[in-house]
């Protein structure tokens, strides 16, 4: 492995001795070829190696294992949240990140989704009351919904994923999958949410799709004493946590796990699913999973706050916000 060179012929040296173990190349013909001393090669390896740069090359080895274990989707920061609680220590990003430079390791970046949910004019509609206030106090506060379509590899069939997203530890805590878009997809969806949290009554937000606009969905909503919310037409902000779990997903999934027809795919949301919710440390959370947020709030009387990160779009918008109720109330 040859990096971490800090003299001028380390970098040499280190390959030498990879291309010795690994090739059996001849360690006289190598040194010609790059112009070094035979005798100041074997100086070198003879040395006694500094305690940093064993660890280094330990870590290194650490950062390759987890890149291919998790399909490389840690980029620096989780990378560095995983070792360090996954092995006890206290890694400095910028050291990671340097090492993963060296090795040529980076993760995948998410493509921006661009397409929204149509307003269907059929149905009633609710008023968008979350207004893209994300952060929740507690669990089972605010709840997020919506449905995703994956396409089955070497078919032309898909598969629809339906989720509900708590607000407050961001686990995902109902998922129903299903071969149809349909009503009883949602509803098989709301029915396990309930069962798992039968004293919830969140805000419901979800866009503006058939499903949730459907009298239906509706009277079993107002029959749980849950109040609808809904997103305005064509924009995909006002459910951006759903709409972020939906870009997680597809992009770490198909790097973690191999899909090559209907029974994998489904094989590889589920699990995926177990792993976002129990094993997929969170930066915002302190190095925690969501599950192990949410387990530890609710036997909290006052659960812990996670206050989440600036972003201008959203000031911006709450911002507006604010100046028409200024507005309204002068007038």
């Amino acid at each position: 492995m040859a990096i971490f060179a800090k003299t001028k012929n380390e970098a040499k040296y280190l390959a030498i001795k990879e291309l010795h173990e690994t090739k059996n190349y001849r360690i006289q013909w190598m040194c010609k070829i790059l112009h070094i001393q035979r005798s100041a090669y074997y100086k070198w390896l003879k040395r006694p190696i500094p305690a940093q740069e064993q660890e280094n090359q330990e870590l290194a080895e650490i950062i390759i294992e987890y890149h291919q274990k998790y399909g490389g989707i840690l980029g620096k920061r989780r990378m560095c949240m995983f070792i360090n609680r996954n092995y006890h220590k206290n890694y400095n990003i910028k050291r990671i990140h340097r090492i993963m430079n060296q090795l040529n390791i980076h993760s995948e970046i998410r493509k921006r989704r661009r397409n929204c949910t149509i307003t269907n004019k059929a149905d009633q509609k609710a008023e968008n009351l979350l207004q893209r206030e994300f952060e929740a106090k507690a669990p089972n506060e605010k709840w997020t919904t919506d449905v995703t379509e994956f396409k089955v590899p070497h078919s032309h069939e898909k598969l629809y994923l339906s989720a509900f997203l708590d607000l407050y530890d961001r686990s995902i805590i109902a998922w129903v999958i299903s071969d149809r878009n349909d009503n009883l997809l949602v509803l098989e969806t709301l029915k396990k949410a309930m069962k798992l949290n039968p004293n919830a009554h969140p805000l419901m937000h979800s866009d503006r799709g058939f499903q949730y606009t459907s009298q239906t969905y509706r009277y079993q909503l107002k029959n749980q004493n849950m109040v609808q919310s809904m997103s305005r037409v064509a924009s995909c902000i006002d459910n951006g946590p759903t709409e972020g779990l939906w870009g997680i997903i597809k992009t770490e999934m198909y790097q973690m796990y191999e899909i090559n027809d209907r029974k994998s795919l489904i094989e590889a949301i589920e699990k995926y699913i177990h792993f976002y919710n129990h094993e997929r440390y969170q930066e915002r959370f302190h190095s925690k999973t969501p599950m192990e947020v949410r387990t530890e709030a609710m036997s909290e009387e006052k659960p812990i706050q996670y206050p989440i990160a600036f972003n201008p779009r959203i000031e911006k918008y709450k911002e507006s916000l604010r100046q028409l109720k200024t507005q309204s109330a002068e007038c």
